[in-house]
C-alpha cells in the first residue's frame, strides 16, 4: 500500500473518530447548538420584514446566506482554532514524528471540519424549514451544491490552515474573528448588498464570504429572487473564479507555510508553550 493511500486511509479514520467525539462532548454539542439557536431567534424576528423591493420574507432570504456564511467560517476560523490548539498541546508534534503523520492529520482535519459544516447545517436547516416558506432545492440547485460545497472548502481551508500556523497561541484566535465579524457584516449575509455603498460592495466581493452566502441562495432561493442581486443574477461563472482564485493562493501558500511551520515545532517549543498557558492560567 502506497504512502499516500496509508495517509488518506489513516486521515479518514483519525478524523471519522474526532467527528464522533464532538457528539458526545458537551462543549462540542454546544458549539454546534449555540449558534443555530442565535440564527434561528434571528430568523425568527425577522419573519414579518420583507427583501425590498419585494413581498418575499427577508427571514428566507437569510437562512441560506446563513449556510455560506457558516461553511467560510469552518473553513477559516474552525480549521484555523483546531490547528493552533493542535500546535500548542503537542499533538502536531506527534503527527510530525510519525511516518506520512502530517498528511493523515491534515486529512483528518478535513474530515473532522467538512462533517462538523454539515451537522450544523443540518441542525440550521431542518427547525429553520418551520419558520420561513419560500425555501426549494430543484434539480440545479443539488448541482450547484455538488459543485460550490467542495470549492468552499478548497477556497477556505488552506488560508485557514495558513492563519492557524501564523497565530502563535489559542488566545490571538480573536485576530481572525473580528475581521471576520466585519467580513459578515460587508457580505450580504443579513441583508442585501445591493443596499450598501458601492466602496463597500467592491470590498466584500473579494472575499469568499459574499460568494459562498450568494451561491446558498442560488440553491435554496426561487430564481426571481437573483433580481435583487448584484447583476442581476446568481453569477455562477464569477463565484467560480473568485472562489477558485482564492483556492490557488491557499494551495500555493498553505503547503510551503505548514512545512515551515513543522520545521519549527519540537519538544522544547511545545513545553514552553505549556509554561506560558500555564502563567496565564495561574
Amino acid at each position: 500500500m502506497s504512502s499516500v493511500s496509508t495517509a488518506v486511509r489513516t486521515g479518514f479514520a483519525r478524523g471519522g473518530i474526532e467527528l464522533r467525539q464532538t457528539l458526545t462532548n458537551g462543549l462540542d454539542l454546544w458549539t454546534y447548538l449555540f449558534p443555530a439557536v442565535l440564527l434561528l431567534g434571528t430568523i425568527f424576528f425577522m419573519r414579518d420584514a420583507t427583501v425590498p423591493g419585494t413581498d418575499f420574507s427577508l427571514g428566507a432570504r437569510t437562512l441560506p446566506s446563513a449556510f455560506g456564511m457558516g461553511l467560510a467560517f469552518s473553513g477559516l476560523v474552525t480549521v484555523a482554532s483546531l490547528l493552533v490548539t493542535d500546535r500548542e498541546d503537542g499533538t502536531l508534534l506527534r503527527a510530525k514524528a510519525t511516518p506520512n503523520g502530517m498528511s493523515g492529520y491534515l486529512v483528518g482535519k478535513i474530515v473532522l471540519v467538512g462533517g462538523m459544516a454539515v451537522i450544523s447545517l443540518v441542525i440550521q436547516l431542518v427547525p429553520g424549514l418551520f419558520l420561513v416558506e419560500g425555501l426549494r432545492v430543484d434539480a440545479g440547485g443539488w448541482l450547484t451544491l455538488l459543485w460550490l460545497v467542495p470549492l468552499a472548502f478548497v477556497a477556505t481551508m488552506p488560508i485557514g490552515a495558513v492563519l492557524g500556523s501564523v497565530l502563535d497561541n489559542p488566545r490571538n484566535i480573536g485576530l481572525i474573528m473580528l475581521p471576520m465579524i466585519g467580513l459578515i457584516a460587508i457580505s450580504g449575509i443579513f441583508y442585501p448588498i445591493s443596499s450598501m455603498p458601492g466602496w463597500l460592495q467592491g470590498v466584500g466581493q473579494v472575499f469568499p464570504v459574499y460568494w459562498l452566502g450568494l451561491g446558498m441562495r442560488s440553491v435554496f432561493l426561487p430564481d426571481a429572487l437573483a433580481a435583487v442581486e448584484l447583476g442581476h443574477s446568481w453569477r455562477h461563472l464569477e463565484m467560480v473564479g473568485v472562489l477558485g482564485a482564492w483556492a490557488v493562493l491557499g494551495l500555493l501558500l498553505a503547503p510551503v507555510i505548514l512545512r515551515r511551520m513543522a520545521r519549527r515545532e519540537s519538544g522544547s517549543t511545545v513545553a514552553a508553550r505549556r509554561e506560558k498557558a500555564m502563567q496565564r492560567v495561574g
